[in-house]
């Protein structure tokens, strides 16, 4: 009887695809807490936004290496390291191994259906006592015969013309390799999103940096110009230690991102298999890039006809109808054929042709009930495998919802974010004339210098927000492997 793919089983494969994605770079983040960039905005996405944040520790992170890294840098594309992700990432090599064995056992179950051919060759030299096997013998005769040369050649063949056990379980072992397939297939999907998951960090993470560096070079700027006015009397000397004070937290920011940009690109190189030595710049930027309008239904409806794990799951329930009838073809009668042909005799030249052909009904009577609790095995699995298809069924209906949701939500976060962005420039710009003019002393601006670092912050987390949303949304409609660079717009 051939048995659909556990339940576990695709869960362990969830768990080894999202295995490289959460790990240190998040956990750090967490760690730094608020006053580190970043750090709080990725705590406030929402579960959907990050992939299987919470799926696998940072320890069961793997993928193939192709060993050492070519010298110099190299451009990496989301493209590129999505194709390499679907090549090397662990989870993606261990599902396809699980394809090819799902296919391996439909092969056996075929095997019911399908003749059985033997040869085989004997030369043998033989003495048989006639008494052993019940002949009598004349008194004073030897019940010996031989010594005496046998040579055997023959072919047998065996042929179920008539078993409907084997021809359902042949019907569940196909339908069981096409859920391996899909399920192959999903597990892909979940690759791609992760990886761009990982891209799209270290392009926040990239933009973090720059506006870091924008924000000390002010700050630099800034110290200049208090030390100008401390020098021409118009300003207390502690307004320079203050513009001092400024200067050195944006130099400690600008550290901070650019040890976590190095080390989530060391993540991404271990989840697409690239060596951690190869030394890479992100080709592709994902600036802000709002989405059609999708209405709920069409998405759902969508979804449901191409998404992978919820065509896996159909071929599940097919495969333990199958195999439910193959239980109950089990108590029904059959019809089997033997055939036999050869040559035997005392030597190969003198060797004369034998061969019987049976036909046989086989009527299963009474097995101890054996049949009955393989039956009720066999049903008790077909209505949990059609529970879980109405729970996956749900599951994609619920995610389009909140995938959809998410994307309108970041959405308009951008939207807010650019105008908090725009006015916290202007509110730095006005500190900075008020302190040069000295009716305001340097708190104003270092005030104004963090709302400013406060909005760009804001700014690059929904940017983010919205691109991981847009891949949660692939995923959800079930053509993150085919359309992923598509809705997130990235542009070289």
């Amino acid at each position: 009887m051939n048995r659909p793919v556990p339940r576990s089983t695709r869960v362990a494969s969830l768990a080894l695809v999202l295995a490289f994605f959460t790990g240190s770079s998040l956990a750090h983040a967490q760690a730094a807490g608020p006053a580190s960039p970043g750090a709080g905005d990725l705590r406030r996405l929402p579960p959907s936004a990050v992939p299987g944040a919470a799926l696998a520790p940072a320890g069961e992170q793997g993928a193939a290496s192709a060993g050492p890294g070519a010298a110099g840098p190299f451009r990496l594309t989301l493209h590129e390291a999505i194709a390499r992700g679907l090549s090397h990432n662990l989870a993606a090599v261990v599902s396809s191994q699980r394809a090819k064995a799902a296919n391996a056992a439909e092969w056996n179950t075929r095997s019911g259906l399908l003749p059985t051919i033997s040869a085989s060759i004997m030369d043998a030299r033989e003495q048989i006592n006639l008494e052993a096997y019940g002949f009598p013998v004349a008194p004073g005769a030897s019940p010996i015969i031989g010594p005496f040369d046998v040579s055997d050649r023959r072919i047998s063949v065996n042929q179920q013309l008539i078993n409907f056990s084997a021809i359902e379980a042949a019907r569940g072992g196909r339908a069981s390799t096409l859920a391996a397939g899909f399920a192959d297939r999903d597990v892909r999907e979940q690759v791609v999103v992760a990886v761009s998951s990982l891209y799209l960090q270290l392009v926040a993470t990239r933009s973090r940096i720059d506006a870091a560096r924008a924000q000390m070079d002010t700050a630099v700027a800034l110290e200049a110009r208090a030390a100008a006015l401390k020098q021409a009397g118009m300003t207390a000397g502690v307004e320079t230690i203050r513009a001092q004070v400024q200067t050195e937290q944006q130099r400690q920011r600008v550290i901070y991102l650019e040890n976590e940009f190095e080390k989530q690109k060391l993540q991404l190189a271990r989840g697409i298999g690239w060596p951690l030595d190869q030394a890479f710049d992100l080709a592709d930027v994902f600036p802000y890039r709002a989405l059609e309008h999708m209405a709920v239904a069409e998405a759902v409806t969508q979804a449901l006809a191409v998404r992978p794990d919820y065509k896996a799951a159909l071929e599940q329930v097919r495969a333990a109808e199958f195999n439910r009838l193959a239980a109950v073809g089990s108590l029904l009668p059959s019809l089997g054929l033997a055939a036999d042909i050869g040559m035997i005799g005392p030597t190969w030249g003198g060797a004369l042709k034998t061969f019987s052909f049976v036909l046989a009904v086989h009527v299963p009577i009474f097995q101890g009930g054996r049949e009955v609790s393989r039956i009720a095995g066999a049903k008790a699995l077909l209505e949990q495998e059609r529970a879980q298809l109405a729970d996956v069924k749900a599951r994609v209906e619920y995610e389009v919802r909140a995938a959809l949701l998410d994307v309108d939500s970041a959405d308009r976060r951008v939207t807010v974010a650019r105008r908090g962005a725009e006015l916290a420039t202007l509110q730095l710009a006005q500190a900075q004339d008020r302190f040069a003019a000295g009716v305001a002393t340097h708190v104003e601006v270092v005030q104004a210098q963090e709302a400013v670092a406060t909005a760009s912050e804001n700014l690059i987390a929904s940017q983010f927000a919205h691109n991981l949303a847009k891949s949660a949304l692939a995923r959800a409609l079930g053509v993150a492997a085919s359309s992923a660079e598509r809705f997130l717009g990235g542009q070289q």
